[in-house]
């Protein structure tokens, strides 16, 4: 297989633990960040790199549209076109087609999605062997099934029946997959809310034979507790063996409390989207605002603690500066940072749980 996971350790639930790619290895658990356009948003792939950053992702459904697959596979391929040397990890696409449902029409039958491109107008049909094929030009080490991820508010039969279209559109992505020797494909347990739901998908999906498997369609509109509920349920009933990678998840309280339930694998835009809104986080994971009044004439660092590019050269005043005047390089400053904190974060974790002493309610309580 393309890409091998070996446990480590492991403290409760909790794992450590490293995944080896045609890229190099990464060691878990980790945080990924998204670099959705193949390249994370204000920032350059040596400065993700300078983040402690493992791995990043790029979107199939976005480089779909623009630039196309061909070209980029002409170009050598994701490594090659970003010079980012690294593991580089795709999502099919799936959840940007039925997260525009809300905004255009989008319609989903057993093949596939019929969608609209919101920029041109132009109308799209993708199904699980047309992702695949794309993946599979675009050349990441793993790459994601094509899958039907519901609403988290959907009825228990909307639910259903996304979940047995994910089902049957995996096999079908299993069969199209033509690049198994040097690019992994991960596999993606569905369900929503309902428990009863989760177990007959991650029995289903777990039973094929792919290098790692995933939890989606979570933070997509349920509440807080249902969130906690379905990952602390599911993520056991995945394989020991094989990576758990649980979908677009990012805040501190999201990764806590997912590592503690047995997950490897994270991702969200969100630390990179607020940082170009002028938020960054503390020494505690709380959001701020750099353009507050009161950093002025606060010349310490965005954290006491942390040892980022960011923070060990720039004070809150002057990247104040450069957001009130406009300043791209602000964003630039505070994704740096933004990323830097949970990366951090997820390696300080991992250390604990090699030592037997990771406690979720310390960060959790901090």
């Amino acid at each position: 297989m393309a890409v091998k996971y070996k446990l480590i350790s492991q403290h409760n639930k909790a794992r450590a633990g490293v995944i080896s790619t045609p890229h190099g290895d990464i060691e878990t658990p980790v945080f990924m960040p998204v670099g959705t356009q193949s390249t994370v948003k204000a920032m350059t792939y040596d400065q993700v790199e300078a983040t402690g950053a493992e791995i990043t992702l790029a979107n199939n459904y976005h480089l779909y549209l623009r630039p196309g697959p061909d070209l980029i596979a002409k170009a050598g391929g994701l490594h090659k076109w970003t010079n980012y040397h690294r593991p580089f990890l795709t999502d099919s696409g799936g959840f940007q087609i039925f997260s525009q449902m809300r905004i255009n029409k989008c319609k989903v039958t057993d093949e596939g999605a019929a969608f609209i491109d919101t920029i041109t107008g132009q109308k799209h049909f993708m199904g699980p062997e047309d992702s695949i094929i794309s993946q599979n030009k675009l050349g990441a080490d793993i790459i994601m099934a094509f899958d039907h991820c519901p609403q988290g508010n959907s009825s228990y039969e909307e639910t259903k029946e996304a979940m047995n279209r994910t089902h049957a559109w995996a096999d079908r992505c299993i069969n199209a997959h033509t690049r198994a020797e040097d690019q992994a494909l991960f596999l993606i347990v569905q369900g929503g809310i309902y428990e009863d739901l989760r177990r007959d998908s991650a029995d289903y999906i777990c039973k094929k034979d792919v290098p790692g498997f995933a939890i989606g369609g979570v933070s997509v509109g349920e509440s807080r507790e249902d969130i906690d509920r379905i990952v602390e349920f599911t993520a056991p009933l995945l394989p020991e063996d094989k990576p758990r990678y649980l979908m677009g998840i990012g805040t501190k309280e999201d990764i806590v409390k997912a590592i503690a339930a047995g997950i490897d694998m994270f991702d969200c835009v969100m630390p990179t989207r607020i940082a170009r809104h002028g938020s960054f986080f503390n020494e505690k994971g709380e959001r701020l605002q750099i353009k507050n009044q009161k950093y002025t004439e606060d010349f310490s660092p965005l954290s006491e603690d942390c040892k980022c590019y960011t923070c060990s050269n720039y004070s809150k005043a002057y990247i104040r500066h450069l957001w009130k005047v406009h300043e791209t390089t602000a964003a630039t400053l505070l994704s740096i940072h933004n990323l830097s904190y949970l990366i951090n974060l997820t390696k300080e974790i991992r250390g604990h749980i090699i030592n037997g002493k990771f406690d979720p309610e310390l960060y959790l309580n901090s």
